[in-house]
């Protein structure tokens, strides 16, 4: 039997090749949209895709089902259960139904219709029947059962939430109940998706294991007491989840070969950010952001959950280019699978030469102060700035100042109620990142005096403690 985990680290989104040895032949569930990936790894060990497969219409990451079905002649199979559903896939497929059987060789593929994240979510259970025809060997449950937790029931608006959340209780005392606790359950998605609340990083489980410990899987609980357990803590949905649904059941278009690999020329760069034709993407860590980049852009690092925030805080209106130290194609080919996994194809290329060759053509740089937690504490404290704080509600409301204003980093696209222009701002976050993000969001909105706390919430913490009279002239 082959069984292989496919994982996206910026997404947390898990893809999955099943297939059998002896007649080389493989199912692809859940692709990326990159799908030269699995096209490389078919080709590598000398096997036949004859099969692709979504668990579900995706919401976080732009499905490459269809392409890599049309690219491989394979068996496009999706959920048939979406008939009558708001999100209807659009292009060419078969549909495939609770109780359908898949064969590939010696393993078989069990089809089960698990509603509750989606009306048509799917559930593939799958045996390797070299060892057992009766005993399934894992679950491919996608967005249905996490490790830890369950797919969110939300994403559809608040009128649909509470009937797709009765169906999830639905689905989890009648569509597990019949499987052995030695089945591993291999999830779509680990911790750090916004897929569902409380996920565990673990990648695999045991049925068994979540029978006992998952909170949601408690054969105790009512369903009204499983319904308000499964909304309670929901994280803030990302704006491009929708986008996303729409593209899946249209049909994403092809990104292979992948866009935006196009060198340009600092020159031209400059003019297009000073017409307001393009959006810039610096793909640098936060303090050698702040030290100096194209004005304007917005601060993403690569080395972070780039493909979420990327995707959620870059405008649609404009065109993508990428800007890192030194135009080096790999790291801009790492940014640009992000970006497309999210739906955003809109990528024109990247800076040639990097920052490097910005400041030596002698362009402008912009900079975002940054300040360490101690001198970010008096000034907050004097009155001389005010404290924004972009973490999610459930850190917040954990750990907090108590003068600060609380703002999650998607907000501030729409500015910070009650500061002005010219008011003194310093954002934090959990560690830096995400008060990189946000900082260079108001800035592009043309705040003035914004500075970073580097260290975040940890580092603001241990400057308030007796450590920080150590050094007394810090500020």
């Amino acid at each position: 039997m082959i069984f292989e985990r496919f994982v996206d680290p910026g997404l947390s989104q898990h893809s999955f090749v099943v297939g059998c040895q002896g007649i080389g032949e493989i199912a692809v569930i859940d692709p990326q949209r990159d799908v030269d990936v699995y096209l490389d790894y078919a080709r590598d060990n000398g096997y036949r895709i004859r099969y692709v497969m979504d668990t579900h219409i995706h919401a976080d990451f732009a499905s490459g089902a269809r392409e890599l079905a049309d690219k491989t002649g394979a068996r496009l199979m999706l959920s048939g259960h979406d008939a009558g559903e708001h999100f209807q896939v659009q292009f060419p497929h078969d549909d495939i139904h609770d109780g359908d059987r898949i064969e590939i060789g010696n393993v078989r593929i069990k089809v089960r219709h698990t509603p509750g994240h989606t009306p048509e979510h799917l559930m593939f259970v799958v045996y390797d029947g070299a060892r057992s025809e009766t005993d399934p060997v894992a679950l491919v449950t996608g967005d249905f059962l996490f490790v830890g937790s369950l797919g969110r029931p939300d994403l559809l608006g608040e009128e649909a939430k509470r009937d797709l959340a009765r169906k999830m209780f639905r689905s989890v005392r009648e569509k597990l109940a019949d499987l052995p606790d030695g089945v591993e359950v291999h999830p779509g998605h680990g911790a750090g998706s916004a897929c569902g609340a409380g996920m565990s990083g673990r990648p695999v489980s045991t049925l068994g294991y979540e029978r006992r410990t998952n909170p949601y899987l408690d054969p105790a609980l009512s369903e009204e007491a499983f319904v308000e357990r499964l909304l309670h803590g929901l994280p803030e949905i990302p704006d491009f989840y929708p986008r996303n649904k729409g593209i899946n059941t249209e049909g994403p278009r092809d990104v292979i070969p992948l866009p935006g690999m196009v060198p340009l020329d600092p020159l031209d760069v400059a003019r297009r950010v000073r017409a307001d034709e393009i959006t810039v993407i610096d793909l640098r860590d936060p303090l050698a952001f702040g030290g100096g980049h194209v004005p304007g852009a917005l601060g993403i690092g690569i080395r972070g959950p780039f493909a979420n925030w990327a995707g959620w805080v870059t405008p649609d209106d404009k065109p993508v280019i990428l800007v890192d130290d030194t135009g080096d194609p790999e790291l801009i080919e790492e940014a640009v699978r992000g970006m497309v996994r999210t739906g955003r194809d809109y990528i024109d290329g990247y800076l040639h030469g990097g920052m490097a060759a910005w400041a030596e053509a002698g362009l402008p740089l912009a900079t975002l102060r940054q300040v360490d937690a101690y001198q970010a504490r008096e000034s907050v404290q004097r009155g001389d700035a005010k404290l924004v704080d972009v973490r999610t509600p459930a850190e917040y409301a954990e750990d907090r100042h108590d003068g600060a204003i609380h703002r999650s980093v998607s907000e501030t696209r729409e500015g910070v109620p009650g500061v002005r222009m010219e008011d003194p701002v310093a954002v934090i976050c959990g560690t830096g990142y995400r008060s990189t993000v946000a900082a260079s969001i108001l800035k592009r909105l043309g705040h003035q005096r914004v500075t970073n706390v580097v260290g975040g919430m940890a580092a603001w913490n241990a400057a308030g403690s007796e450590a920080a009279g150590l050094w007394p002239d810090a500020a």
